[in-house]
């Protein structure tokens, strides 16, 4: 695994149409993948997500672009800043990973990452969170490798399940 020389990271901006388009390619590529659920985003989120990203400030993207090939866009990164009642600061959600398929094993998702810390410590967050399926031991991998661990409490509680209710 290197680092790719060519790697161009930054702040996505919601509203410059090569990020706008970049965002919403990458993000349909991942949820077309099984670790993404295995369908296409919807014509409705694919015509209004970056608009309705941008109304949001407690909303941030990184974008990683290969300027080796012509500035493709092969990483994302899409982070919610939430609150920790118990240290009474922000916290910052990784909600979305994406590396493109041909350029995984690059050392990107680290990169962003990186990026993603440096913007949430900006912000006065007190930690990252995130979460990653059981069956996607790479990006598990990766996390460990980088300092995430299961969020616990009290161990004699065990650690946190991430759980759903669709409305």
């Amino acid at each position: 695994m290197s680092h790719s020389p060519n790697l161009r990271l930054c702040r996505a901006d919601y509203t410059n149409p090569i990020h706008a388009s970049a965002l919403v390619g990458l993000l349909d590529a991942y949820a077309q993948d099984p670790t993404g659920g295995a369908e296409p985003l919807s014509d409705f989120t694919k015509a209004n997500l970056p608009v309705a990203l941008q109304a949001r400030p407690t909303i941030f993207s990184v974008l990683a672009f290969d300027d080796a090939h012509a500035g493709l866009p092969v990483g994302l990164v899409n982070c919610i800043e939430g609150f920790s009642t118990f240290a009474c600061q922000p916290l910052v959600n990784i909600h979305d990973v994406v590396v493109a398929a041909s350029h995984r094993g690059q050392r990107i998702a680290e990169q962003m990452l990186a990026l993603v810390e440096q913007l949430a410590r900006e912000r006065g967050a007190c930690k990252l969170t995130l979460e990653v399926l059981s069956g996607n031991a790479p990006a598990a991998k990766l996390y460990r490798r980088i300092g995430f661990d299961n969020y616990q409490l009290e161990p004699s509680m065990g650690h946190a399940q991430f759980m759903q209710k669709w409305l």
